[in-house]
């Protein structure tokens, strides 16, 4: 299987999307967003193939990274699972119908509004600097079930219609709103991801939608970035969790600042 592998791509695209898929894996274990890094790389290295069949085969290494670091947070936090059950469905619902409604209408309308929302973000990030270092609320419960299920329907929504940096916006949601703290937020966040990873590769497998080898060794790259990012965001603590979160929201507003201002010559 693998022989065909590096038969049919170059030795030094394989090198080049396992290094990216670790970068990824890492960063995706500590805040979310490793798809801002590992499905441009998969667009840039495959121009020619098709995006559903790119798409699942970054879903498959995601899939596997995040699988292993929801296992080491699980190791080391406690989850309420009535609230996690509540927050996942109602992702699951609402990232299905993000999906359905994306080809009704066109995504690059909504990209300022997006720019804007991820400015406010760092800036309020940035300056906020306890945010997310100690749990800052106590809710009641029932408002807790209530705020988290807006918190999975909301973003659920986005991870269907847009999906870059879906784990990055759970961790600020779970901080800002429920009152936790970044290390209990991100493993949160990546409990939710695995749930949405999931309903999205049953259709990409379904279609055939993915390069089998090539996804089994960006996962195992990915899977090694997760172990070594979960560890570190749970030795270091919150705050190297808010700075990594920082830098992966300028990545994404640069993204989306490119795409926005860059084809007016900005």
């Amino acid at each position: 299987m693998f022989s065909n592998l590096f038969s049919d791509y170059n030795s030094w695209t394989l090198l080049a999307l396992g290094s990216l898929a670790f970068i990824a894996g890492f960063i995706d274990s500590v805040v979310g967003g490793g798809g801002l890094i590992q499905i441009p790389a998969l667009l840039i290295s495959f121009p020619n193939a098709p995006v559903a069949t790119l798409f699942g085969t970054n879903k498959i290494a995601a899939l596997a990274g995040t699988s292993v670091a929801a296992f080491h947070y699980a190791k080391r936090i406690t989850f309420d699972f009535k609230l996690l059950s509540v927050i996942s469905f109602s992702c699951f619902l609402s990232s299905f119908t993000g999906a359905r409604i994306v080809s009704l209408i066109n995504v690059d309308v909504l990209k300022p509004l997006i720019l804007f929302i991820l400015i406010a973000i760092a800036v309020y990030t940035f300056f906020k600097k306890d945010l997310g270092s100690v749990k800052t609320k106590d809710l009641p419960y029932r408002q807790q079930i209530i705020y988290g299920a807006i918190i999975g329907l909301l973003i659920g929504f986005y991870d269907g219609f847009f999906g870059p940096g879906t784990g990055s916006f759970f961790v600020l949601a779970f901080v800002v709103v429920l009152g936790f703290e970044f290390v209990q937020a991100s493993a949160y966040a990546k409990i939710v991801n695995c749930v949405t990873n999931i309903s999205a590769l049953i259709v990409f497998i379904r279609q055939g939608n993915y390069m089998l080898e090539l996804a089994l060794i960006m996962a195992a790259m990915n899977i090694t970035g997760n172990i070594i990012g979960s560890k570190l965001a749970l030795r270091k603590g919150n705050d190297f969790v808010r700075i990594i979160f920082l830098v992966v929201v300028g990545i994404m507003i640069l993204k989306y600042g490119w795409e926005v201002f860059g084809d007016q010559g900005v």
